[in-house]
């Protein structure tokens, strides 16, 4: 039986967030990829159990974020099935080295690229293309009574959201007025990623 390489995982500058490529089999009719294999996973040391699938649709220049569980820490396998996103996790884990520290990447449908998000990070992205269909699964239930989040543009964190061609920002009434990074109370602590 041919073993077939799946997916590539590529580590990121933080520990424990993954940008993963999957395989994508093509030809005049279409094209077939999973998205998503225990064992493939597991192997690469991704170790998580999901248990609620989300999908969301936005328009151009919607930014949803930067949100996190405060308990029933959510991690997050998440990707793009229309259009185009630019997508943030930003390090809340007391003593990690990056604590507070952001990766992003831009999903697209064409690129078919996924960001795995783990539990004790801050998530969130923009939308760059007149339409998004946003889709992740989750290691834990949506428990709204933990709904929290950080502000989007907090000058601690600095994330370089890409807004060429975005004349406007959209909130909602929750992120606008979301907290900074110095004044949250959390208590995610880093326990190394495998």
């Amino acid at each position: 039986m041919e073993v077939l390489d799946l997916f590539n995982f590529i580590e990121t500058k933080i520990d424990g967030v993954y940008v993963i490529e999957p395989k994508v089999f093509g030809d005049n009719r279409g094209y077939f990829m999973e998205t998503y294999n225990k064992n493939d996973f597991f192997e690469a040391g991704l170790k998580m159990e999901f248990v609620q699938d989300n999908e969301s649709k936005s328009k151009k220049g919607v930014l949803r974020g930067l949100h996190f569980q405060t308990k029933h820490t959510q991690g997050k396998l998440v990707r793009v099935t229309k259009g185009q996103v630019f997508d943030v996790a930003v390090d809340l884990r007391k003593g990690s080295a990056t604590f507070g520290k952001w990766e992003g990447v831009i999903l697209t449908d064409e690129n078919k690229k996924q960001f795995y998000v783990p539990e004790g990070f801050a998530h969130g992205f923009l939308v760059l293309s007149d339409v998004a269909v946003f889709n992740y699964k989750c290691t834990d239930y949506y428990a709204p009574e933990y709904d929290s989040g950080v502000l989007w543009n907090d000058e601690d964190i600095a994330i370089k959201w890409p807004l060429d061609g975005i004349e406007e920002i959209l909130l909602s009434d929750k992120d606008k007025i979301q907290k900074g990074l110095k004044d949250l109370e959390i208590s995610f602590e880093y326990k190394g990623s495998k």
